[in-house]
């Protein structure tokens, strides 16, 4: 039976529970905490002060909702499979299919009878494979623990994401910074009388900077570039004469 659960297998599956670390909220619903026994209540409080989550009761649709770096992961955790509740459980769970993105189904069947009637109740109610994710368990404990790992798991991929997507708006920013820079390098070097934008961007190519410009000399210059010899001298003159630097350009 447990393979029904691999349908649905995504990386929140694959990634080790001690290395995600958890910093976020867990809202419980009220009425599935009066259904608990307060031992197994206390037990998920403690797990949860462990792994840095708060812990909230609120009248909410599934049993828990996880939000953690700002991801929201929803769960449904039976706790006992009793075959009355059967038509209930999955009707509850096809609603909530339809709400949340991301909602595993947290389900304990310790017998193999209880594992059978699952297996017949879920086909009967026409379950899409895979959609939404099974997990079973054998123990309570054991699904919550599974509960917290999903939930880090995704936390940890939606930070992954924000740092990706910080890195490339820096990418683009630099960019755009550079096309600044090159933009206040072709104003200066087009000051210089008789140099024109080609003539800019073709120091910029083979020289760099304006301070490697202006400690070039004219060999240099001519050598590395198409610029002419005349050119070359001009831009010389340029930065090595203060009094020609300082002239007005004639346009």
């Amino acid at each position: 039976m447990a393979n029904l659960g691999q349908g649905g297998r995504d990386a929140a599956h694959d990634l080790p529970f001690a290395a995600i670390p958890g910093n976020g909220v867990c809202m419980m619903r009220s009425s599935w905490k009066d259904e608990q026994h307060p031992s197994f209540i206390q037990f998920i409080s403690s797990f949860l002060s462990s792994n840095s989550y708060r812990l909230n009761f609120l009248p909410i649709a599934p049993d828990f909702i996880f939000n953690n770096g700002g991801q929201s992961v929803a769960f449904v955790f039976v706790t006992s499979w009793i075959s009355e509740t059967m038509n209930h459980i999955f009707s509850r769970i096809l609603k909530l299919k339809g709400q949340f993105k991301h909602l595993y189904i947290i389900v304990s069947v310790p017998t193999r009878e209880q594992n059978d009637s699952f297996v017949r109740s879920y086909f009967k109610n026409g379950m899409e494979f895979g959609k939404p994710v099974f997990v079973f368990v054998q123990d309570l404990e054991m699904g919550f623990e599974k509960i917290v790992k999903i939930a880090h798991v995704y936390g940890v991929l939606r930070r992954t994401d924000a740092v990706s997507k910080l890195r490339i708006e820096h990418k683009i920013l630099k960019r755009e910074k550079s096309v600044e820079n090159i933009d206040t390098f072709v104003k200066v070097i087009t000051s210089i009388p008789g140099i024109n934008k080609h003539d800019a961007n073709v120091l910029f190519q083979a020289i760099g900077s304006i301070e490697a410009i202006s400690k070039a000399s004219k060999s240099h210059i001519v050598e590395n570039t198409d610029i002419s010899g005349h050119k070359a001298e001009t831009i010389v003159r340029f930065f090595k004469d203060s009094n020609y630097c300082f002239r007005p350009k004639i346009i």
